[in-house]
């Protein structure tokens, strides 16, 4: 063999590892490490601040990482079911979101999607899966629905130099904490399963908020189930607790506009049980399966 033959050769191994190696890579399972906490909300920012959420729902095409920048510089990676929350000063940003964006990075070469952003707002931005970089604005009540099973996506750094630290304005709030074995029978959700002394309790709240005068403040609606079952599905029936609780509440005279909702799921015990089966273990979780209504204050 002479030498242009093994360079040759040679050139084809090297070629043939790579390949093999970015194959690997593209297959690879996601470490479950690169997904942060559930979506929580952090109230409201500075005055002299923007808060902007980028999120991704499962639903949206593709399987490659959504490259999200700010002022042309990179901010996260999104991944379907991840967000990113960040803060910058107030004034005109430009925001985007690209996939297969390597190797020409259109987020840093193309002018972006120019907006305004006013301080102490925070803009609820969705990755579009049809118009590549475009962002979609969103309104709260129905990003707050989508960001409920969402997590913050925390396995790439940003290092985009428009981004501060967020600081926000905090207001006091007041807790009321309904027992979900209240409100509804053991693994239900519905309006429809909800018990009389159920209808009672949340009644009987939003006569307090109204005596109050706090009918009108922002109220967060939070789910919270039992670790019996599967993770995902109390995930989703602490989610449809919150919305069923959310809807009788809009009955009894609360705007929709003034009520958000999330799920914590099984995150958050208050007490720890046994995983036995049976009664005595449901029994034990009755305190877990709760939903609060955090409602945000004058003082």
């Amino acid at each position: 063999m002479n030498s242009l033959d093994r360079s040759m050769l040679l050139t084809l191994i090297i070629c043939g590892v790579v390949m093999s190696s970015v194959s690997s890579l593209a297959q690879a399972a996601v470490d479950p490490r690169a997904f942060g906490e559930v979506w929580q909300s952090q109230g409201t920012p500075a005055g002299n601040q923007a808060q902007v959420i980028y999120y991704r729902t499962p639903a949206v095409s593709g399987k490659d990482a959504a490259m999200v920048y700010i002022d042309g510089e990179f901010q996260a990676a999104l991944l379907p079911g991840m967000f990113t929350r960040f803060c910058v000063a107030q004034g005109s940003h430009t925001l985007g979101a690209y996939q297969k964006d390597a190797p020409f990075y259109k987020g840093k070469s193309e002018p972006g999607f120019s907006a305004t952003l006013k301080g102490g707002k925070t803009y609820f931005v969705q990755v579009d899966g049809e118009v590549n970089g475009r962002p979609l604005a969103v309104k709260r009540a129905d990003a707050e629905q989508q960001l409920s099973t969402l997590r913050l996506q925390k396995h790439a750094l940003s290092r985009a130099s428009a981004v501060e630290a967020c600081n926000y304005d905090q207001k006091p709030s007041m807790d009321y904490t309904l027992g979900s074995d209240v409100l509804f029978s053991f693994a239900k959700s519905g309006v429809q399963d909800m018990q009389p002394a159920g209808r009672q309790a949340i009644e009987a709240l939003v006569t307090r908020l109204k005596q109050n005068n706090e009918q009108n403040n922002r109220i967060e609606i939070i789910g919270h189930t039992d670790a019996i079952g599967n993770g995902a599905r109390n995930q989703k029936l602490g989610a449809a607790r919150a919305a069923s609780v959310k809807q009788l509440m809009m009955q009894m005279g609360i705007s929709g506009d003034k009520l958000t909702t999330r799920s914590m799921g099984s995150s958050q015990p208050v007490v720890q049980c046994r995983p036995t089966a049976g009664k005595a273990n449901i029994a034990c979780n009755a305190p877990n399966r709760r939903v609060i209504v955090r409602v945000e204050t004058s003082q």
